[in-house]
């Protein structure tokens, strides 16, 4: 049993709290990490509010991160200690309908287990004062130590800076997947993204690096626009601007809608905006962002009738272990921007510090 510092949630709608804690060590097909760098997520900040409904307290939240193998357990043959990993909220099993599938990457092996806060086999490798605590998103990176299982880890290129490929276990890899592999923007193309957050900026560099030719950040916060325009954003607009609604202005800015838009927010309302922005008979908007529980979203079936497309994605369709090696690879030979997305980095214990910078839009 590892014992070391983590950042506890005891329960929601609270401060995170630094605690010690004790780590098992792994069991079969289990792998444990020494987390080196971690990002904070607006998916953490969610369960942490209580909107979450598979939100369990207390719990290690954390889903960005990026470590060494510390130790394995029985029957891990992919991994072995010392090998420099990013830990994997979707895994990829390789085994199921869903992984032999090429049209999705949602393996769906360990998800009832992982969405109720545990190992594979129902037990928890955290304890706090006597109390077990919760994994999260099968990741748990807010600890100086986790335990993963086998399928939910994927081995990267030793030299890679941690405290920068952390960032390609969600939001970089997500927005960025969402436009490259989900919608497949082709070269020419006009495309809107709503929500210049780290997502959203990974959108703007998927849709460049696809070719685009007009790319339009939508965002209330100014202060967002030259970074975007940096990632290749062609202009920003607030919709506070504007007196009609925003995707009336957007159709009348490209001639009658976008080719491709994507909603990076969550909000169900920018949803349907970003819908009705796309161009008739062929305009595609995908859903990055994660709305609240029970939230639901609407239009008038028209806009699909005509030819308008709405798709989702998760973690940007990337088969996780095939393939964030990959996306680690294209950052170090410069395809993909990374560093770029790091605004802050502070030491562990400023935890709670990161989230209000991240609430505030810094």
């Amino acid at each position: 049993v590892i014992k070391c510092k983590a950042a506890v949630a005891w329960e929601a709608g609270k401060p995170l709290s630094l605690e010690e804690v004790e780590v098992a060590p792994p069991k079969a097909h289990e792998v444990r990490i020494k987390i080196i760098a971690t990002a904070v997520c607006h998916t953490d900040a969610y369960t942490l509010s209580g909107a979450d409904p598979e939100g369990c307290f207390p719990v290690i939240l954390g889903h960005e991160g990026a470590g060494i193998v510390e130790s394995v357990g029985e029957g891990v043959t992919k991994v072995k200690p010392g090998d420099t990993v990013i830990p994997l909220y979707i895994p990829q099993c390789g085994e199921c309908k869903f992984c032999k599938n090429p049209k999705t990457n949602l393996c769906q092996k360990i998800r009832i287990t992982q969405g109720k806060g545990l190992m594979p086999d129902g037990t928890s490798r955290f304890t706090c004062k006597g109390k077990q605590i919760y994994h999260f998103m099968g990741t748990s990176t807010f600890s100086e130590y986790t335990v993963v299982a086998d399928i939910s880890v994927a081995k990267i290129d030793a030299a890679a800076p941690l405290d920068k490929v952390c960032l390609l276990g969600c939001g970089i890899s997500t927005g960025y997947g969402a436009a490259v592999n989900t919608a497949k923007v082709e070269p020419g193309s006009t495309c809107a993204v709503f929500g210049l957050g780290g997502v959203g900026l990974a959108v703007i560099m998927g849709c460049k690096i696809a070719g685009a030719s007009r790319i339009i950040g939508i965002d209330l916060n100014k202060d967002k626009y030259a970074k975007a325009k940096e990632f290749g954003a062609t202009e920003c607009i607030s919709p506070q601007d504007f007196k009609k609604p925003i995707q009336e202005v957007l159709v009348e800015m490209t001639d009658g809608g976008v080719d491709y838009s994507f909603e990076c927010i969550g909000n169900v309302g920018v949803m349907r905006a970003a819908l009705e922005a796309c161009h008739k008979g062929w305009g595609v908007s995908v859903i990055v962002g994660v709305a609240a529980a029970g939230q639901e979203i609407s239009t008038r079936p028209f806009q699909l009738v005509t030819g308008r497309t709405w798709k989702g994605t998760a973690f940007g369709g990337w088969k996780s272990v095939d393939s964030v090696p990959k996306l680690v690879t294209d950052y170090m030979s410069k395809k993909i921007k990374v560093d770029e997305f790091v605004t802050h980095t502070l030491p562990f214990d400023k935890i709670n510090e990161a989230f209000e910078l991240m609430h505030t839009g810094q």
